[in-house]
């Protein structure tokens, strides 16, 4: 049965005031290489349904929500009579809205209901794989070991609710991560770097193992530093890894109900409070070139910035932060009525932006920095205080000293401690943005262009054995 017939098939058997149901089929191609040498590829496929049944009540409307993996035709009922069982069993939703019915032509139109599923295949890396191979053989004569993995998942989602709504959206998500080490060096001598693409057509392999080339050179010279704070540069998948964690706590209703760093004292939000000094920008689009993604919510659960009454509301691009002011926070069309701020539904990326004219390369602000660290990315992070959203984690695969414009040694590692949101207050420069990969958080979020940026007083908190 075909993911179309799956969603007309549970509609109909449904029993519920209201249904919404999502199919979505998943096709996942892979890559992974280790010493040099490719080791395997593959192709998966994948399927998973989501019912949401409606229930009405003199008290309101309780909605429950099933999902499951690998259902066969003959289980579709099960899965229906389940989310029936479900909101019998649940009280009224906070969040319960009429169903979206009526959306933009274009988001309509953006993906043919009737076409089959999109798919990937091993050919999607007929680039890669040679351009890994010279990589392999130059890595081996300088004494290197390259080590890594390439994925690439194609997603279709059909949604379809009682109400007449169908919808569907083919996304692709691509990933290159790629791990050097010096040929019988231990401890140490190890760099990383990583790229998200939607098909691999613009994957540089020469440029990413150049870069860890260089990185291993500098790491033959090792120089221990203390704990302290330091002024930082922090390339753009380091900068991604913290501007994601903030995306992810920037919820309007948590903000409004004074349990984040967004919360204004007294009650209500932090929106139109000046954030950063320097004129950043935090942004959503879900039409941004290279990093496109669903032009509609799709929502399998409710929570602080998800409703499932809202599955099908059209997602627009949103200026999180203005010029360094905070903007907007994650809306649904409940906590928007509850702040009284605008509808804003999250999407799937995350740009960031500089001043108007902010073009320079990482390497353009090493060789401008006196003294000071370059990262390479960030490990392990985790939350300490939601108040503050004061974030732990570790340095990786790289952490270098540059002094008088140049990169002279690498340094141990550390554990940070910091908030990206202060942080904001200390960016002294802003470069070219581009795209990045998050490195902690690529198994979940990949689309995301960010700048390199060079920040006061980067607090190292300890210092940390983390190779």
């Amino acid at each position: 049965m075909t993911p179309q017939e799956t969603v007309e098939k549970a509609l109909s058997l449904s029993r519920a005031d209201e249904c919404v149901v999502i199919a979505e089929e998943s096709g996942t191609a892979n890559l992974r290489w280790a010493g040099n040498t490719l080791t395997t590829n593959g192709v998966t496929r994948s399927r998973r349904l989501t019912v949401i049944a409606m229930r009405r009540s003199g008290d309101g409307v309780a909605a429950g929500a099933v999902s499951r993996s690998a259902v066969q035709d003959a289980q579709i009922e099960d899965v229906v009579r389940e989310a029936e069982r479900v909101a019998a069993a649940s009280g009224p939703a906070e969040d319960a809205a009429p169903l979206i019915t009526d959306v933009p032509a274009e988001i309509a139109d953006g993906g043919s209901w009737d076409e089959p599923p999109a798919e990937t295949e091993i050919g999607v890396f007929s680039d890669l794989a040679p351009a890994l191979g010279e990589a392999f053989a130059e890595a081996e004569a300088a004494g290197r070991r390259l080590y890594g993995f390439a994925n690439h998942m194609v997603t279709s989602t059909y949604l379809g609710t009682s109400g007449g709504l169908r919808l569907r959206h083919d996304q692709p998500t691509g990933l290159v991560e790629l791990n050097a080490k010096l040929a019988g060096a231990s401890g140490g001598g190890s760099a990383w770097a990583g790229v998200s693409t939607r098909d691999f057509t613009d994957v540089d392999v020469h440029a990413l193992t150049g870069d860890l080339a260089r990185r291993l050179e500098w790491s033959r010279r090792r120089v221990d530093l203390p704990a302290g704070r330091y002024e930082t540069i922090l390339p753009p998948s380091a900068v991604a890894d913290l501007m994601v964690y903030l995306y992810w706590s920037a919820g309007a209703r948590d903000a409004h109900d004074g349990r984040t760093v967004f919360s204004a004292p007294g009650g209500g939000t932090r929106v139109g409070e000046k954030l950063a000094d320097l004129p950043v920008t935090l942004s959503s689009d879900p039409t941004a070139a290279g990093l496109e993604c669903a032009p509609f919510v799709i929502a399998h659960a409710s929570g602080p910035t998800a409703s499932v009454f809202d599955n099908g509301l059209p997602i627009g691009a949103v200026d999180w932060i203005s010029d360094g002011t905070l903007a907007a926070l994650i809306q649904t069309r409940h906590s928007a009525g509850l702040t009284g701020l605008p509808l804003t539904p999250g999407a799937d990326n995350l740009i960031m932006r500089g001043p108007a004219g902010a073009s320079a390369s990482l390497e353009e602000m090493v060789a401008r920095t006196e003294r000071g660290l370059l990262l390479t990315c960030l490990w392990y992070i985790r939350e300490v205080d939601p108040q503050t959203l004061l974030l732990t984690g570790l340095t990786r695969d790289g952490v270098y000293l540059v002094e008088d414009g140049e990169v002279v040694g690498e340094v141990n590692n550390f554990r940070f401690n910091e908030s990206p949101v202060d942080l904001l207050s200390r960016i002294t420069d802003v470069g070219a943005t581009e795209r990045t990969l998050p490195r902690e958080w690529s198994d979940y979020f990949t689309r995301a262009a960010m700048p390199p940026v060079r920040v006061a007083d980067f607090n190292m908190s300890t210092v940390s054995q983390a190779s």
